[in-house]
């Protein structure tokens, strides 16, 4: 039995590189051999055991890579090739990607299984934090990378990007708006590329890590409101002359930006909201106006699949965005727990790691 290296989720509070077998191709699958991958904010959620993973799972959901080896019904790619898989894998048969929602295939929620649809990788099955990777339904998935960009340029794509993007898509952004967005993370400083992307002229970025909000700029943001130094809200309905945003999008995950970010919006506005939750949510009478305030509350998983995916890259490629930025530290894989330790507890600036086996 062949073995490579991998991160294994042991327990709540651990995730230690380990041996595990490399895995067998399937018919419709590929294995593709990690070149880049990196260390997601959902990934330190499962290290805390605030999100349930089986113990021995391998966790990472963003791969780079070379294909390795092809299943025997997989047609349209060859081996050698660099690729890049989504987060979100879908079958293309499902239910949900017949009925136009690709990100939500996954189990049967109905009988009270795992949520978050079609995100497999580092929840369900095996992820990318190792030195190789099944990827099912790989006509559905793989994406090639173009030999001009390196894999740094392209390791937002199948996660963050995708995310951060379908907040400001999911928001109906429209050319002159004025667009919120609630903590610049990495994902919530896609949602500011995003926002420029779709035509947003005035962008208000909200966090108060400095090394963030000199990145905010950079994505596109145009004001950024330091939390710890004045009321979100008040600074906001200030810089819009007390209009309120036309999109609000919340990028963090709790109580505290959901309601700052339904604060903000106009009458008729929409709130977009892309963190991910650990406690019910609340909304507040006020701001949501008793249910008449003809507000739009929209949420959305990070898209996946091969089309997707070669969108992103077309991003990148046509140089309308630059994510690489956002990659301040390296690590290789044999170093996999000093970077969880690092990205966990938000040292030194780190955006995101970029992790090569």
């Amino acid at each position: 039995m062949v073995m490579m290296k991998a991160a294994v989720f042991v327990e709540p509070g651990r995730i230690v590189l380990d041996d595990k077998p490399i895995p067998d191709v399937g018919p419709l699958d590929a294995l593709i051999r990690i070149t880049t991958t990196t260390i997601c904010g959902t990934d330190i959620h499962i290290l805390k055991g605030e999100y349930p993973v089986n113990r021995g799972l391998t966790i990472g959901h963003e791969p780079v890579g070379i294909i390795e080896k092809l299943g025997s019904a997989v047609s349209g790619y060859r081996e050698g090739q660099r690729v890049i898989a989504g987060a979100i894998t879908p079958s293309g048969h499902s239910n949900a990607c017949q009925c136009g929602c690709p990100s939500q295939d996954g189990p049967d929620t109905a009988h009270g299984l795992k949520l978050l649809g079609g995100w497999r990788f580092g929840n369900t099955i095996d992820g990318a934090q190792a030195e190789y990777l099944l990827v099912p339904d790989a006509m559905n998935n793989l994406a090639r990378v173009p030999d001009e960009l390196t894999d740094e340029e392209v390791l937002m794509c199948p996660d963050i990007m995708s995310t951060g993007f379908s907040g400001a898509e999911r928001g109906d952004i429209r050319i002159g708006d004025t667009v919120a967005v609630f903590a610049q993370g990495p994902i919530g400083l896609c949602a500011t590329a995003g926002a420029k992307l779709k035509g947003a002229t005035s962008i208000i970025a909200v966090d108060a890590v400095p090394a963030r909000m000199v990145m905010a700029k950079r994505m596109g943001a145009d004001h950024v409101v330091n939390f710890r130094e004045v009321d979100p809200v008040e600074e906001i309905m200030r810089l819009t002359d007390g209009r309120g945003v036309d999109v609000a999008i919340e990028a963090l995950g709790t109580q505290a930006t959901f309601e700052a970010a339904l604060r903000v919006l106009r009458p008729g506005g929409t709130l977009s909201s892309l963190g991910v939750y650990s406690s019910d949510l609340r909304l507040p009478l006020g701001p949501f106006a008793a249910g008449l305030g003809d507000h739009t509350i929209v949420t959305s998983l990070c898209p996946g699949g091969k089309e997707r995916m070669r969108r992103l890259l077309e991003v990148v490629a046509s140089g309308r965005v630059d994510l690489k930025p956002l990659v301040t530290h390296r690590f290789t894989l044999d170093r996999i727990e000093e970077a969880y330790d690092l990205f966990g507890h938000q040292r030194d600036g780190v955006l995101k790691v970029a992790i090569t086996p």
